[in-house]
């Protein structure tokens, strides 16, 4: 892909996901516009087998813009990164087509894996602001990742994520994730079962109340009739 074409990708990509964009030439200002600009280059040098030279473009890029991608990582096309500080993405990682990260989002490893060690996205994934996903499986196709969730495991298609470590809190998402970049308003299971045992407890309460109040006029009754 030559870089003309790659900047009017790049724009729009960006105009359909951040509201904050103004005009199309802001683009240039956005980290990630030229951290993927570098990754493009250094991910050619690395297919090409110049790994030093590949590494040192992409550490130059990541001192410049705290975004972190190792050039042998695969990135397909509408890869969008929001902000992007701290963002990090390993060298066996594998993404799909458009697909969105926000800030402090790592794509890493455990440590303990040899060969393909990073996680794989498919194409329409979103990844929330501060979330991890650790490990050499699959994120399904559409599949939404809650910020500040830790995934350890496979996600199947259509699945939202949330919580440490991340579990499925819905399964067939209706909307595409990029069609409505919503990290916020997850549904979250843990807090409605607490919420629902708060109800049935102070519902409880309320009996046992009842019943001391009915128990207390008994006795004040079988008082007065000994009187």
């Amino acid at each position: 892909m030559g870089v003309i074409q790659f900047i009017k990708e790049e724009i729009q990509v960006i105009q359909e996901r951040d509201p904050a964009i103004k005009s199309p030439i802001e683009v240039i200002l956005y980290p990630a516009f030229r951290v993927m600009l570098s990754y493009r280059r250094a991910h050619r040098l690395y297919q090409k087998g110049h790994f030093f030279r590949a590494r040192l473009i992409s550490q130059r890029a990541a001192r410049k813009t705290g975004i972190e991608i190792h050039p042998g990582a695969q990135i397909g096309k509408g890869f969008f990164i929001d902000h992007g500080s701290g963002v990090i993405i390993g060298e066996t990682t594998i993404i799909g087509d458009n697909v969105t990260l926000y800030q402090g989002v790592t794509l890493g490893g455990t440590g303990k894996e040899t060969g393909k060690r990073h996680p794989t996205l498919c194409d329409n994934v979103m990844v929330s602001a501060g979330a991890k996903i650790l490990g050499s499986f699959t994120i399904g196709e559409n599949s939404k990742i809650g910020a500040g969730s830790v995934v350890l495991e496979e996600v199947p298609p259509n699945c939202t994520v949330v919580g440490v470590p991340g579990r499925i809190v819905k399964r067939d998402n209706q909307k595409v994730p990029r069609s409505d970049m919503d990290q916020v308003n997850l549904p979250d299971p843990v807090k409605e079962d607490i919420m629902a045992l708060q109800r049935e407890n102070s519902a409880l309460c309320n009996k046992v109340i009842d019943l001391e109040q009915q128990l207390k006029e008994l006795q004040n009754d079988a008082v007065r009739r000994t009187e």
